[in-house]
């Protein structure tokens, strides 16, 4: 450690520190513009100057290296003089337009020019113009005369998001920020550009000039959409989301989050959403109060009982619903003596579930995702499928860390690859058993099956088997493969070998979830393909699409005597008899179990859309009327205790819950004939119903590509 003096307070820091990290670590502020810590230092914009005891003339904080016995003042005439004499030159062609720039109220630049910008400029010149640019529906740079490169946004592109999308041109007063060529911003991150920007330069399009800062409430939540769990502030006006920013968490999201959490907010206001229920009669929609539609929903299932049995009642649950809604589901169904119940509505081997009350998860904590050391993918588009797991893997993968990756599609993710293992999906058991095959060879050990050892499969296994920190990640792609129990086996066989650790990226914010709580067919219970198959009299959708959601399709629910829908949208409306409006994330509280098995429980934000209620109070409402036990909670925090004693109020789900440990290798594994169908996987921003909807997500690159 070295130790230096700050203001007078000694500071112990390790060695290769700059001075602005022992000022953190002391608590003091130095005033900064480039400086990030999740950044690489550039030292442009000069504001972090200081006073260095023998140094001819201040020096930048962010970049100056500790040294043993050094003396720093941050604060002295000098350093103050420095700082002060930077802000004037920031604020030359610096537009006057704060009272209408939407950073007002939560920009740096303004901050720091009440303490260090003097009362009037010296300069009498015209301020320099700068052309606005179109970048896309996301990011708005109309205003690209208050930029003061600092290179934030430049610097995020290259090292975080992997693409660098901006750069600086020019040089002196003819410098600008820009895309290259008149390209647009189509980073799945880009969002984040927006909240590291110390100024107005780059702000939110969709946001844009709908309301200012101090009108606005914030609140936390967590993201509905993929396994991460992200960690959201909500900002509402008049009972309305306006915009969603990053909630710092360093275990889970760190400070980013993906364009998806971010701008899917639009569709919680959109024109589809539903808010009053609603009844087909005669073919027509008609608006019914809620005690007319629960009746009928729970006189419908109790004929159907009556006329066909318990076993032609099912419900498909969506692994973005809560583990409220989805515990509470499972007792409906289990209640009416049925056993037709899965949120697995992607998956084609159904045999691949882990035994009950444990779950298939990441394997590792989230967190160590940015330390491994090899690392094996096996189908998934990783850097779209999981924007997030994406950046950590990448910030392995920029430390020396060796990416190894078997897919259908040459990766685009936007980092270094050691070895790209291409395969059509139909062989990918085949190419596994190849890769376990090497290791076996160089272990000196018997492969678990016969395998085809290529020049790739080799390199594979040269890589698992050296490091340290190794991890096989089994993606969307391999978990709804139709012999995903197979790559699991090999997988878990390799990771036996190798010392890595197995496990899922899961697909969805409550996948591990709805596991736990049992969100899967029963003994002798239908799976999802068979309920979609058409052998449902009376089907129950919670929160999905089967039309987008499922690999099976809707088709097989048009033969159902009765089909009810609980949606925040009006969906189904071609196969649904009922549609019963239920909240989205933000006006409901809940809970979901990230793909680290975390539990993070969540609260409303905005009060519900018109007659909207949240899914776990119809869910238990209708347990009443079909007179179930069981359905008596007031709160969704006495469902969630109920749903899991023993963990409701803990960070993680105990580990005992969490397993991918099937290390037998059976008959299927041994089998490597080709597959009939490709692994169903969502697009982007097809994942749900919530991106589907909306706006500005469905103009972006990546969604106009995925129409296509």
């Amino acid at each position: 450690m070295v130790e230096i003096e700050l203001d007078g307070q000694k500071v112990e820091v390790p060695p290769g520190s700059m001075v602005m990290h022992a000022a953190e670590k002391a608590g003091t502020y130095i005033p900064h513009f480039c400086y990030h810590k999740k950044l690489s230092i550039a030292a442009s914009c000069r504001m972090c100057l200081v006073e260095v005891e023998k140094a001819p003339k201040p020096m930048p904080a962010c970049a100056t290296p500790v040294t043993m016995g050094m003396i720093v003042r941050t604060k002295s005439d000098k350093a103050i003089k420095a700082q002060k004499s930077v802000m004037e030159f920031l604020l030359i062609n610096h537009p006057l337009d704060c009272p209408i720039c939407d950073q007002g109220g939560e920009c740096q630049l303004q901050d720091l020019a009440v303490g260090y910008g003097g009362g009037a400029s010296r300069y009498e010149e015209e301020k320099r113009m700068v052309f606005h640019k179109n970048v896309g529906p996301l990011i708005s740079m109309a205003e690209m005369s208050r930029c003061i490169h600092c290179t934030r946004c430049v610097r995020f592109g290259q090292e975080i998001a992997g693409v660098m999308e901006l750069g600086m041109s020019n040089r002196g007063e003819h410098a600008e920020i820009e895309t290259f060529v008149g390209r647009s911003v189509d980073s799945e991150l880009s969002g984040n550009m927006i909240d590291i920007c110390p100024v107005g330069a780059l702000t939110s399009k969709p946001f844009r000039y709908s309301a200012r800062t101090w009108e606005l409430s914030r609140r936390k939540s967590v993201s509905p959409h993929d396994s991460t769990g992200a960690n959201l502030i909500v900002q509402v006006k008049n009972h309305q989301v306006m915009r969603v920013v990053p909630l710092e968490n360093d275990a889970v999201n760190e400070c980013w989050i993906a364009d998806r959490d971010r701008f899917s907010y639009e569709a919680l206001n959109g024109e589809d959403r539903l808010t009053r229920p609603m009844l087909k009669q005669g073919g027509e929609w008609q608006t019914v109060d809620w005690q007319t539609a629960l009746e009928y929903v729970a006189n419908g299932l109790k004929c159907v009982k009556d006329k066909h049995g318990a076993g032609a009642i099912g419900l498909l649950a969506s692994p973005h619903s809560t583990v409220e809604e989805l515990s509470l589901a499972g007792a409906l169904v289990r209640g009416l003596g049925s056993e037709n119940i899965d949120s697995r509505l992607r998956h084609a081997d159904f045999g691949n579930a882990a035994p009950a009350g444990q779950a298939r998860w990441l394997g590792r904590p989230i967190s160590e995702l940015s330390q491994l050391q090899r690392v094996l993918v096996v189908g998934s588009n990783l850097r779209k499928d999981h924007p997030l797991f994406a950046q950590r893997i990448r910030q392995a993968a920029r430390k020396g860390g060796q990416v190894n990756v078997l897919d259908g599609q040459a990766p685009d993710w936007a980092m270094p690859l050691k070895n790209v293992l291409l395969a059509d999906s139909s062989v990918w058991v085949s190419a596994l058993a190849g890769i376990a095959a090497a290791v076996a060879a160089e272990a000196g050990v018997q492969p678990p099956v016969a395998g085809s050892i290529t020049d790739d499969a080799r390199a594979v296994a040269k890589s698992l088997l050296s490091g340290e920190q190794k991890a096989i990640l089994l993606g969307n792609a391999a978990a709804h493969h139709e012999k995903a129990s197979s790559l699991l086996a090999l997988a878990n066989w390799i990771g036996q070998q190798t010392g890595a650790s197995v496990g899922y990226l899961t697909e969805a914010a409550n996948t591990v979830g709805a596991q736990l709580v049992r969100a899967v067919p029963g003994q002798g219970g239908l799976n999802a393909a068979q309920m979609l198959g058409g052998q449902l009299k009376a089907a129950i959708l919670l929160n999905t699409e089967p039309a987008f959601d499922s690999a099976h399709g809707a088709e097989g629910l048009k033969s159902a005597d009765m089909v009810v829908t609980l949606s925040p949208f009006k969906a189904n409306m071609d196969i649904s008899d009922v549609l019963l409006p239920i909240a989205p994330f933000t006006e409901t509280s809940g809970s979901f179990v990230n793909a680290e098995g975390r539990l993070q429980s969540f609260h409303a934000v905005v009060r519900p859309l018109g007659e909207t209620r949240p899914a776990w109070k119809v869910l238990r409402v209708l347990g009443n009327l079909l007179g179930l036990p069981g359905f008596d909670a007031d709160t969704s925090q006495a469902v969630l205790a109920a749903a899991l004693p023993g963990v409701a109020g803990e960070s993680l789900v105990a580990a005992s819950r969490l397993s991918n440990a099937e290390f037998g290798l059976g008959p299927a594994a041994a089998d490597q004939s080709p597959v009939r169908t490709s692994p169903c996987v969502a697009p982007i921003y097809q994942l749900d119903g919530l991106v589907r909807r909306a706006t500005s997500l469905q103009l972006t690159s990546d969604a106009r590509g995925a129409r296509a």
